[in-house]
């Protein structure tokens, strides 16, 4: 059954989509961790989700045309998701979320890097991280890599990069 918007208020709309505590986390670690499977998302999460809330976030996502499910033909008990174009199209908003974050709130320092590398690559950066995100999940071909590495492995290595900088301190 579908429950009738608050408002017509673009900004509401979107809320009722994405604005619960789990969505952008779920749509977060699709784009930035790659992981497409339900126990992917379950066991990546850091947030710690519990299984039945997973169940039903993704697939309100779906029901909302955020992410489409597919049986994984690699196995007969398993689905794979993948972003669309309007999940996709969030990455400058998340990237704007997460500078947002990094100025006004306690983040980690490990957990930040990405949201500070995406920031100041700006549009430039982000236009280039949603090519590769179609090339994944929309089978659009992206071009050819800037330096033979994709974006998310730069902002991988910019994560492992600062998870060692924190070892050596501690340690």
């Amino acid at each position: 059954m579908t429950v009738a918007p608050r408002s017509g208020c673009p900004i509401n709309l979107s809320l009722e989509v994405f604005g619960d505590r789990w969505s952008l986390l779920i749509l977060r670690d699709m784009i930035f961790g790659g992981r497409r499977h339900f126990r992917e998302l379950l066991n990546g999460s850091q947030e710690r989700i519990a299984s039945n809330i997973l169940a039903s976030r993704l697939r309100k996502l779906v029901e909302a045309g955020m992410l489409t499910k597919r049986p994984d033909p690699g196995h007969k008990q398993r689905s794979i998701y993948s972003l669309t174009e309007a999940s996709i199209q969030l990455v400058p908003v998340m990237a704007a979320l997460g500078g947002w974050g990094r100025r006004w709130l306690p983040v980690t320092a490990d957990l930040a890097v990405r949201a500070k590398l995406l920031e100041e690559g700006g549009p430039e950066l982000q236009e280039r991280f949603m090519a590769e995100l179609r090339e994944e999940h929309l089978d659009i071909p992206a071009g050819p890599l800037t330096n033979g590495v994709t974006v998310r492995e730069r902002l991988r290595a910019a994560y492992l990069a600062e998870m060692d900088r924190n070892r050596e301190l501690s340690g």
